[in-house]
Order: C-alpha cells, then sequence, then structure tokens
C-alpha cells in the first residue's frame, strides 16, 4: 500500500490481541516491585483500594484515548488530536515534544539501569554508557526491522514480566485471607470507606497512578492496527483491567505474607514476599534480576517505537521536517524517524542527569492528558465531526480532565512542600521544556509549515 504520493504507507498488520499486550507491556514494569512497599505505608493492608482508586481515575482518560483511538487512526496521536480539536499548530507541537521527552527520558533512564546490572552484576567489561548505548542499537534495529518484530518482541518481554508478578502472587495465594484487608495505619483512619480516610484512599491513589502510565502509547501505533475502530478500544481498555487485576492479586499476596509495617520498610518489599513464600527456591534473586530486565528493556522498547511513530505522524502533520514522514519501502518503517530518534537517545545516556528530567516529564504527560481529554470534548460537541466505533458520555473526558488536573496540583505541590531537591527541580524542568518546544516551535515553523 501507498500513499496518494506514491509514497510507502505503515504496514497495518497489529492485532486486537496484539494491542492488548502492547498496553499491558506499556504499564506494567519494575516500578511495581518498590511501589508496593510505599503505598503499604499510607494505607497498610488496604493497599489494594489504592489501585482500584488509581484504575478508576486512570480509567478515565484510558477511555478517552480508546474513543480517540476508534476515531482518528493516526501515528501522531496526542499531537494529532490537539490540532483537530484546538486547531493551534504551536499547542499541537508542545503536545508532541512532551510526550516524546517523556518516552525518550524514561528509555535513557532504563537503558542506563539495564547497563548497570549487565557490567556490574553479570560483570561484563563495557563501560556503562557504552553498554546503553549498544542497547538502544538493539532496540532502534528491531523498530527498524519491521512493527511485527516489534510486536513479537514486545509479547516475548510481556510474558516474562507477567510470569514474574504471577509467580508472586501463585507461591503467596496459600497465605491469603489470613489478615484484615482492611486494617490500616492509625494516621489513615477517618471517614470514607469502612472508616478509611478518603484523603488518605487519594493520597494512595495518586502514589499508584503513575503505575498504569503507558495506555497512552497504543494511540501513536494506531496507524499500523487493523480495524482500529474495534482493536484499539478492546485492547486499551482490556490491558487496563488486566493491569488492574495483577496489581491488585500482587499488593493482596504482598499484604498476606507481610506484615504491611515490614513491607513499606523494606527496600525490595516485593523480592521479600518472594523469598518468604517460595523460601525453597534457590536462585531466586538471579531470576527477578532476568525479569527485571526484559520489563526495563519492554518499556524502551515501546517508548522507542511510540516515538518514531510520533515523528512520523509529526511529521505529516506539517509540524517536523517531512523527511521524518519517510517510510522504507521493504520494511515498512519510518527508517528515518528511528535513526533520529537513537541519536537523540545516545545524547541523553552521554549526557547524564536523565533521571530528574524523566521525573519531571511526568507532570508534562498528565498535562498531555488534560489536553486530549478536553480535546475529546470539544470534537463530541463539534458538529461534523465522525464518529468512532467506541464512544463514551461527554462527562468521561471532562471528568478525566479533571482528575488530571488535581493530581498535576498534588503532584506540584508535593514538590513545592517536599524536602527533596529533585522534587523541587521536576516542575522548573517541566517548564524549561515547554518553553523550549515554543521557542524550537518558532524556530523551526518556517520550514515545517504545509
Amino acid at each position: 500500500m501507498s500513499c496518494p504520493d506514491g509514497s510507502p504507507k505503515l504496514a497495518q498488520t497489529i492485532g486486537p490481541w496484539q494491542i492488548l499486550f502492547y498496553g499491558l507491556g506499556s504499564m506494567l514494569g519494575a516500578g511495581v516491585y518498590a511501589l508496593i512497599g510505599k503505598a503499604a505505608g499510607s494505607l497498610g493492608n488496604a493497599v489494594w483500594l489504592a489501585f482500584v482508586a488509581a484504575m478508576v481515575a486512570a480509567l478515565l482518560t484510558g477511555l478517552s484515548y480508546a474513543s480517540l483511538g476508534s476515531r482518528y487512526p493516526k501515528a501522531g496521536g496526542a499531537a494529532y488530536i490537539t490540532e483537530r480539536a484546538m486547531r493551534k499548530k504551536w499547542l499541537s507541537y508542545v503536545v508532541g515534544i512532551s510526550v516524546m521527552m517523556s518516552g525518550l527520558t524514561s528509555m535513557a533512564t532504563g537503558l542506563q539501569a539495564i547497563a548497570e546490572a549487565l557490567v556490574l552484576k553479570l560483570g561484563i567489561a563495557l563501560p556503562v554508557k557504552l553498554m546503553a548505548v549498544l542497547l538502544a542499537v538493539f532496540i532502534g534495529s528491531v523498530i527498524y526491522r519491521g512493527i511485527r518484530e516489534s510486536m513479537w518482541a514486545n509479547l516475548f518481554c510481556t510474558i516474562i514480566e507477567v510470569g514474574g508478578l504471577i509467580f508472586i502472587i501463585a507461591v503467596g495465594m496459600k497465605f491469603w485471607g489470613g489478615v484484615d484487608y482492611l486494617e490500616v495505619p492509625p494516621q489513615a483512619e477517618g471517614v470514607g470507606i469502612a472508616g478509611i480516610s478518603f484523603i488518605v484512599i487519594l493520597q494512595g491513589a495518586v502514589l499508584t497512578f503513575f503505575s498504569f502510565i503507558g495506555f497512552e502509547d497504543i494511540l501513536n501505533v494506531s496507524e499500523e492496527v487493523k480495524e482500529p475502530r474495534r482493536s484499539i478500544p478492546f485492547g486499551l481498555v482490556g490491558a487496563m483491567l488486566g493491569a488492574t487485576v495483577i496489581y491488585m492479586g500482587v499488593a493482596i499476596t504482598a499484604v498476606s505474607v507481610m506484615p504491611w509495617q515490614e513491607l513499606a520498610k523494606s527496600p525490595a518489599p516485593l523480592m521479600e514476599v518472594a523469598h518468604r513464600a517460595a523460601p525453597w527456591f534457590k536462585g531466586l534473586d538471579q531470576v527477578y534480576l532476568f525479569i527485571t530486565i526484559f520489563s526495563i528493556g519492554n518499556t524502551a522498547l515501546l517508548n522507542y517505537l511510540m516515538g518514531s511513530r510520533l515523528l512520523y505522524g509529526m511529521s505529516h502533520q506539517g509540524l517536523m521536517p517531512k523527511l521524518l514522514g519517510r517510510v522504507h519501502a521493504v520494511r515498512r518503517t519510518p527508517h528515518i524517524a528511528v535513526l533520529v530518534l537513537l541519536g537523540i537517545v545516545t545524547a541523553l545516556i552521554l549526557a547524564g542527569g536523565v533521571k530528574q528530567l524523566a521525573e519531571a516529564t511526568v507532570l508534562l504527560l498528565l498535562t498531555v492528558f488534560v489536553i486530549v481529554n478536553a480535546s475529546l470534548v470539544i470534537l463530541k460537541l463539534r458538529k461534523g465531526e465522525e464518529k468512532g466505533g467506541f464512544e463514551i458520555p461527554l462527562f468521561v473526558p471532562a471528568l478525566g480532565s479533571v482528575v488530571c488536573l488535581v493530581l498535576i496540583v498534588t503532584r506540584v505541590h508535593g514538590a513545592v512542600t517536599g524536602t527533596g531537591q529533585a522534587g523541587h527541580v521536576a516542575p522548573l524542568v517541566a517548564g524549561a521544556i515547554i518553553a523550549a518546544s515554543l521557542v524550537m516551535y518558532a524556530v523551526l515553523r518556517p520550514q515545517v509549515t504545509e
């Protein structure tokens, strides 16, 4: 297949189950292994409630993305949606850069973590940064090879990720029912659900909400999905529900095996749970090192894939140079965009200090969620807009915007009032990225206008 001008198009090969595993792989990650302990410190044995509340909050925006994906299956994702709704190219450009930076900084941070594990724990005699760059080259080559190969790699890694979490549930299930799952720390008691303060549940939901981030990446590969009107809603919503079931199972298992007080203090809570639930399993640490490497690697793969499609889509919107919109005639991948991203990620790895940048981009991603939800409200109210295969009530995107705004305020308030230096820096870095995006748009606009 080719575009009207004769240039090749992206290949539509992704089915509904591949999209589901894509979303599941994006959401499940190594972060949950430490997150359980932090959430238990706030909610005690009721930590599972935090994941339920977070799922409800995340699902509001997830449903908006599912609806938009069924309406407008475009590689530009949030950038395309913003421009279609708001009709402001500069805003679309800022949204696109924000989403891309979120993915690339996360990728650079993750690749360095994998490199450290390979070099320090497995004794590979290479500098950490060089190993990280080589990993980026390897992932880039998989994405260049084709979307089908990328989906198979994601499926393999996701099965390993899910397998590690299901193992913890399986070996710990015999402990279920042994504790009060509504027991909370004294400070969490109050007016709310079963005597648990609504404020504390909200704080736990804010903490666990970020374990669901990743579903938004699906929008950027929607142009390569077969029957997107049905496949994208099925895959996106299915992935969010699947992640919730796994997270809740892990949370219930964790507090069943270990007292929540010990869980909160443990530097590696889920590893400790696995050791206590399966003392007979020798070499457990090595197995979970292997799982962690594949989990982080999968996140890097999907962020790279998302970024390449985003650049491709923004090129076709006239927001990026046309060169980035080229598709390889044989491989049917945006090969120039893949190569450009490799250069950016390499620069981020060599520059260092990417972790703080990655933390700052979480604020940018929440801002994008506000804009995307608002865009769906506008599009639903605009006459003449084509309906999608998955329509939702107007209050869903409206409420999704409000929830994400609350999370932004909570995050910024915590950063400003907190004692950690990284927390103070995050809002400033997020603002600097937005300002830099606007400057870049002002400089590049003469070259990229259609």
